[in-house]
Formats: C-alpha cells, sequence, structure tokens
C-alpha cells in the first residue's frame, strides 16, 4: 500500500510471479556514463527552449526531451558555475496533466507542482554536480527531490549565457513512487534565466501524469565548501561505473551464441518501461529509458524505485554484514528482544529476525498469497509516517502458526527485522550507530554503488528516523547491476575484503542444498529465502534446460525485477504495469553462458562419436567454478569461492576453497562422470594450491581424493599441511575407469587449531 496525502493505494509490494507476455518492446539504445567537455563550434540550430523561450517565454506544454540535451556541436561553456540554485514559489506556476490517477491524488495542488528546494552546485568541465545527490527531504506535502549529475554547454545562439540541464526527480512523500524529469536555465556570472522544467516518466503503477512549468529561480554564485573534493568524487564515481554498451551490442559481441536482443524487455507494455539492462562479463548492456516526450537524455542518471527489492538489498545485505561482522547467530536474535513495542506481545515470542526476511513470523491475518499485503493491516502500515504508528501496526497481526513454518508476505515484517538488526548494531557499537549507515558505508560504498543510491526513506519524513527497510530505497542502471553483481560473481567480496557472510549468502542464492527456503503458497517452482526469491527452471521451460536449475531474483511492486542467474549473468527490468515477464532472458543467458557449467547448450550438431573413441571435452562440468554455483558439482556450502584477496583463482574468478577455517571441520566436493570406454589413457587434471598456518612437522590436515565406482571406492591420491605449495597442476590417471560411471570426491579435513586451505581449479578429464 502507498500514500499521498492520507489517501490509500492498495498495492502488492513483490508481485514476484511471472506474467503471460502481453507486448513486446526492443530496447537498444543508451547513454554514455563519459562526460567529456563539449568540444564543438556552438553553432547549433534550435528550435525549442531557445534562449528567447528560456528568458522571457511561458510553458504550455511538455515538449520533446532532446531539447534537454546536449547537442552534437555544442561549445564548451563559457562561464562556471559554483553556488546555490533556489526554487521558490514553484506552486505559483506550472500545468500537471493526469494519465493514470484512480484517487485523485492530481485534484490536491501540491502534487500538481514542483516543490520549493535549494541545491549546491559545483560545475567540473562539462559536468554540473549537485552536491546532495539522491533523496533530498524537502518538507513539502507530496513531493521530495533527487536531483543527478547534470550538463553545462555553451550555444552560439545564447549569446553570452551557458547552457545548464539538470535530470531530476521527484519521489512520493513516505511511499517510493519515482517520477522522472529534466530542468533547464541559462547563466552567467551575474544572471539566470528562467528554470524550465518537464516530468514525462515514472516508475509507479498507480499515479502517472506530465508536469512543466517555467519559473523564476535564484542563483547566488558563492563558494562550495570542498568543491575540489567534490569534483575529485565525480571522476572517480564516473570511472567506477561498469562499462556500458547497447543491448544491441550484444549480439555483435557474441556472434555465435545465437542471442535474441529483443527478448530483453519483451513482455512489458512499452509505455510502461522504466530501463532495462544484462550485465554479461562484466559488461552492462543497456536499453533506452522511454519517456512521453522521447527517450529521457541522461539515461544512465534516471532514478528507479527499489520497492521489494530493497527486502533483499537492504534485509538480506544488513544480516549477511551484520553476521560477517560478528556471527550468525544474529540471525537468531528475537525481535522481541530488540523491537521495544513488541516485548510482551505474546505473538512476538520467539520469532527472530531470520524468520521476518523468511516471512514466517507466524503472524498473519490469511495465510493467502498476498492477501494480507493487500489489506487494512498493511494499508494502515504503509500510511503511517511516524515511527510509532509504523512499528504498532507491523506488530498488530495475530499468531497462527508456528514461526518458520510458513510463508506469508508482509513489509512490515522486513521493516521490523530492520529495526531488530539496528538495535543489535547499537549494543555492538553505541547508540549513534544506524543500520542503514552501516549498510552504505560498509557494503554499499566498498561495492562501487555510486550517491544516487546512498539515501533510503525513513520514518517522520525525516533524515534521522526508523529506515523503511522493505522499499524506499533508489537505483540507477549502474547501481542495480552492481547490487546484482555483488549477490552473484562477487559472491559478496568487493576487492578483496569478504563483506557478506558467505554460509548465508550462498542460503540467499541457492547454493546451499541444504538450505532452499520456504515454498510459496500455490506455485511448485519458486521460494524465498532470507529475503531474496527463487524460481526453478527445467526443460518445460525451454528445451535447451536440460538439467534443472534455479534463478534467485528481487522483485518490487508494479513490474521490477533483478534475476541473478548462476552463470554469474544479471537481469534488470523495472516497470509499471504489473508485468513480471524475465523468462525470455533467461533463456538468452543461458545461449550466452550455460547455467549448469555443462557445455554450449545450443552447440551445433556433430556426428556421434565411435564407440572406442576418446572424447573428454566436458566430461567434468562447471570446471572452473566459474558460474559461482556448484552445479553439476556438490559441494560443502562455502566450497565455491571468489575472495581473491583471501585465496585466489588459478585462473578466472572462481575456485574450490575446502577447509582454512582453523577449527575441526570436513569440506567436501565431489562430482559423477561416465568416462568413455576408448579413454584407457584417460588423466583427472586439476590445479592445486596448499596454504597453512601449521608450523609443525606432522599432518594435522589432510586432502584426499577418491573414486567411487559401481564395485569400490579407491583413494587416488591424498595430500596435507606438509605439502604446502603455490598452483601446481596435478595428473591423475583414471583410465582404469574407461567404460563405468565413476564419482571422483575431493575430501578436506582439518583439526581443531591452526588453518590450512586445499584450494582446488581448472578440473578437467583429458586423454594423454
Amino acid at each position: 500500500m502507498r500514500a499521498l496525502h492520507g489517501l490509500v493505494v492498495i498495492i502488492m509490494c513483490a508481485g514476484a510471479l511471472m506474467a503471460t507476455p502481453s507486448a513486446s518492446t526492443s530496447a537498444s539504445a543508451s547513454a554514455s556514463v563519459d562526460v567529456p567537455l563539449p568540444d564543438g563550434s556552438g553553432d547549433v540550430t534550435r528550435d525549442v527552449l531557445t534562449a528567447d523561450e528560456l528568458l522571457s517565454g511561458s510553458a504550455t506544454a511538455p515538449v520533446t526531451n532532446a531539447a534537454f540535451a546536449v547537442p552534437e556541436n555544442a561549445a564548451p561553456p563559457t562561464h562556471v558555475l559554483e553556488g546555490t540554485l533556489t526554487v521558490s514559489n514553484a506552486a505559483s506556476t506550472g500545468g500537471f496533466s493526469a494519465l493514470k490517477d484512480p484517487h485523485d491524488y492530481g485534484t490536491l495542488d501540491a502534487v500538481r507542482h514542483l516543490p520549493d528546494f535549494q541545491a549546491k552546485l559545483v560545475q567540473h568541465d562539462g559536468l554540473l554536480i549537485p552536491t546532495e545527490r539522491g533523496l533530498h527531504i524537502t518538507g513539502n506535502t507530496a513531493w521530495n527531490v533527487a536531483l543527478g549529475l547534470g550538463r553545462v554547454w555553451h550555444e552560439n545562439g545564447d549569446g553570452d549565457m551557458t547552457r545548464a540541464a539538470l535530470p531530476f526527480s521527484l519521489i512520493e512523500r513516505n511511499a517510493n513512487c519515482v517520477h522522472n524529469g529534466v530542468m533547464t536555465f541559462l547563466f552567467t556570472d551575474t544572471t539566470v534565466s528562467q528554470l524550465r522544467y518537464q516530468v514525462t516518466s515514472e516508475t509507479c503503477e498507480y499515479l502517472q501524469f506530465d508536469m512543466w512549468g517555467q519559473l523564476d529561480v535564484a542563483l547566488s554564485h558563492q563558494t562550495v565548501p570542498d568543491a575540489a573534493g567534490i569534483r575529485d568524487r565525480a571522476d572517480a564515481e564516473l570511472a567506477e561505473r561498469l562499462p556500458t554498451r547497447p543491448l544491441a551490442q550484444l549480439a555483435t559481441d557474441h556472434p555465435n551464441a545465437g542471442v535474441d536482443v529483443t527478448a530483453f524487455g519483451s513482455g512489458i507494455t512499452p509505455s510502461a518501461l522504466s530501463g532495462v539492462g544484462f550485465v554479461f562479463e562484466g559488461v552492462n548492456y543497456v536499453g533506452a529509458c522511454p519517456t512521453r516526450q522521447g527517450d529521457h537524455p541522461y539515461c544512465s542518471e534516471v532514478l528507479l524505485p527499489s520497492y521489494s527489492t530493497a527486502k533483499s538489498a537492504f534485509g538480506t545485505l544488513a544480516l549477511l554484514r551484520l553476521a560477517e561482522k560478528y556471527s550468525p547467530s544474529v540471525a537468531d536474535e528475537l525481535i522481541a528482544a530488540h523491537v521495544p513495542q513488541a516485548a510482551g506481545l505474546a505473538a512476538w515470542n520467539g520469532v527472530t529476525i531470520r524468520h521476518a526476511l523468511d516471512m514466517a513470523t507466524g503472524n498473519y491475518t490469511s495465510a493467502g498469497y498476498e492477501v494480507d499485503e493487500a489489506g487494512s493491516t498493511m494499508s494502515s502500515f504503509f500510511l503511517a509516517e511516524d515511527e510509532t504508528s509504523k512499528t504498532s501496526t507491523a506488530l498488530s497481526f495475530p499468531r497462527k502458526s508456528t514461526p518458520g513454518s510458513q510463508w506469508v508476505y508482509h513489509t512490515s515484517d522486513t521493516y521490523l527485522a530492520v529495526q531488530a538488526m539496528d538495535a543489535v548494531l547499537k549494543e555492538h557499537e553505541g547508540p549513534d550507530a544506524d543500520i542503514f549507515t552501516m549498510l552504505r558505508d560498509e557494503v554499499l560504498i566498498p561495492a562501487g554503488i555510486g550517491p544516487d543510491a546512498l539515501t533510503t526513506l525513513r520514518t517522520d519524513n525525516s533524515t534521522t528516523g526508523a529506515p523503511f527497510g522493505g522499499y524506499g530505497m533508489f537505483w540507477t542502471q549502474d547501481a542495480i547491476a552492481k547490487v546484482a553483481q555483488l549477490f552473484g560473481p562477487q559472491a559478496g567480496v568487493a576487492g578483496d575484503e569478504q563483506l557478506l557472510h558467505p554460509g548465508l549468502l550462498n542460503a540467499a542464492m541457492q547454493r546451499d542444498s541444504g538450505d532452499d527456503g520456504l515454498a510459496i503458497p500455490g506455485s511448485p517452482t519458486m521460494r524465498y529465502n532470507v529475503s531474496v526469491w527463487a524460481k526453478d527452471f527445467d526443460s518445460a521451460d525451454h528445451a535447451s534446460f536440460t538439467d534443472p536449475f534455479t534463478v534467485p531474483f528481487m522483485s518490487g511492486f508494479g513490474g521490477i525485477t533483478v534475476a541473478m542467474m548462476p552463470n554469474g549473468s544479471s537481469y534488470y527490468v523495472f516497470s509499471d504495469n504489473n508485468e513480471f515477464v524475465w523468462a525470455p532472458a533467461v533463456v538468452q543467458s543461458h545461449r550466452l553462458k550455460s547455467m549448469t557449467g555443462g557445455t554450449d547448450p545450443d552447440p551445433d550438431p556433430d556426428p556421434e562419436p565411435e564407440p572406442d573413441e576418446c572424447v573428454t571435452d566436458g566430461l567434468i562440468g562447471n570446471g572452473g567454478f566459474e558460474t559461482g554455483t556448484p552445479s553439476p558439482w556438490t559441494a560443502t556450502s562455502t566450497v565455491i569461492d571468489s575472495r581473491s584477496g583471501l585465496q585466489p583463482a588459478n585462473s578466472g574468478t572462481w575456485k574450490a576453497w575446502l577447509n582454512g577455517f582453523g577449527w575441526t571441520n570436513t569440506d567436501t566436493l565431489r562430482q559423477s562422470v561416465t568416462v568413455p570406454a576408448g579413454c584407457t589413457d584417460a588423466v583427472l587434471e586439476f590445479w592445486l594450491r596448499i596454504a597453512t598456518d601449521e608450523t609443525q612437522p606432522y599432518a594435522y590436515d589432510t586432502l584426499t581424493l577418491t573414486a567411487q565406482s559401481d564395485t569400490a571406492t579407491s583413494t587416488l591420491q591424498s595430500w596435507s599441511n606438509l605439502d604446502a605449495q603455490e598452483y601446481t597442476v596435478v595428473q591423475v590417471p583414471i583410465g582404469s575407469y574407461a567404460g563405468d560411471s565413476v564419482q571422483f570426491m575431493f575430501t578436506g579435513h582439518e583439526d581443531y587449531s591452526l588453518q590450512t586451505s586445499f584450494v582446488i581449479d581448472d578440473v578437467r578429464i583429458i586423454a594423454e
């Protein structure tokens, strides 16, 4: 549920079930994140938003968004802007046209106009940098605002003035809708034109409109504190963004995969699409950001709402960070022990943080699929702006089942889990600690998330209230791509630091066969685990899915999906017409790289080998572990690893890391293969690294390679801490198993103290 000015809108925050495609769109354009200084002559032909119009005109309707873009022949700016832009009396002018407004929000005057606000700006060559990025609290009864990176340039038709443009977003107060627009003005060292603005796109299922206007503004030139640092940080931000290419280029970059780029964004009504992208091998292949006035000119800066993707990106990441910092037992802390209003409430006895993040508190009105989420109690929860009311409403569901046994979707449960985690953090770090600040400083910033996505909605419409947790964050294309990479191929590692607890992350990402989450009522293929959804795929979904696999994903209200595929790719789509179609993207990703680490999923047909021929290609699946998941291996939950700063891979990013804890434990890694009858000279080859803290000349920690056939189990080779070495290739003859099915298993044993790490990579079978 969402609300404006006390009016109620009933929604479902997750909407994770995949719908039948109703339309398709091909998104193939992109905006570059490179911002060079304009170097044209300034001879620009302009008939929309001319200098005369900005100096003394008026806005009667939206115009093409291309009029706000840097034109091809723009010249370098002739003035430097450093100071404060003040927008005041914005409600005195402007136009508004409601396109979808079933609850008549548009009849409220505050909804129809920009809020008043101030923004400090620093120019850096052709870049215009707001010093405050992300959510800016205005105090307006309808809107908060966010400003993105803008541009400055000169056109000869502007006379002595310099032209500026800023992308901006209106953010609904106490809710997560985002309406995107652009503003522009002319300036000199002493003067400023009127400001022209328009809003022509949004990600908001229940309120869609065009807004436009032109009004007087004030621009005071003054020294901005730390201006040099602001410029340096903007340079660093742009340099750290993932490389972007248009989605259409994916087929060019991988010409033999047979990728159909029209699948990305298919199934989404084109007018409802806000943004789409696919991340593969470190490249963010992006689509356009369509608006009702042409593509947004600054697509890389467009702000997208999190809605319930925040349940994963806030709830999950915060828990995994606390577990890594302190102990995974944080997940077992009781809600009632850390949320004062829950103390003494019988319904909350025995409910843990993990139960709340699993949507399994046992407290609900109806167990029907998202019935409670659309009910009156949740309506009151979303409407509540103050912390006391929001918390008491979240706690008001009655006990119906044993905690941990029944999945019932409640945004309020994530909110409570986040408040409990905030209390746990304060117990460790003092009363000034804040759970979102920890998430921002210790997870998001190290992962390279830019400043547009480093704020969140809080109670009391303030910067100091309780964070919403289950919604209320914001993304750019780069930010959501990096969050997905942190969950997926980076395995919770940024740089050389393990940010997130590997065991809990493996559970959330369906990498732990012993903890795959709770079933979603009514769906035989979907589960939910530590605030992350999961969908099973097999040949019934597509003929190329010969080996079953699971895709974890985030989901958000209206039509938001972020799929984090087991082959290391990710797909994100933001829309607002309740269309959750993303399976076509999974098919295309599988064509690029197998989801299960096997051979090419769509190979060209080859002749069958002769019975006595030895063909070893593909006998070992996922031998380099680069899918980031075990399959088709079976492994202990923490074995498949990408923490290069701790134990590097021999090649690529991923490897199998057995043991290394420094206490008594056993890790295993095994895979079954059928050795062709002709492979009497076959060899199992792999690279092995052994690193140890043991100092005594005794074999305390061991690694054993065994082979188990239908008739016997044999030890092929063994190692210990006494064999410490850098990566060394190992070749073990296995020709005696030609014609047999055999399971090869590595077993690592570690004693009670001093770690030994057995690291395996690049496993294959070859014929000598």
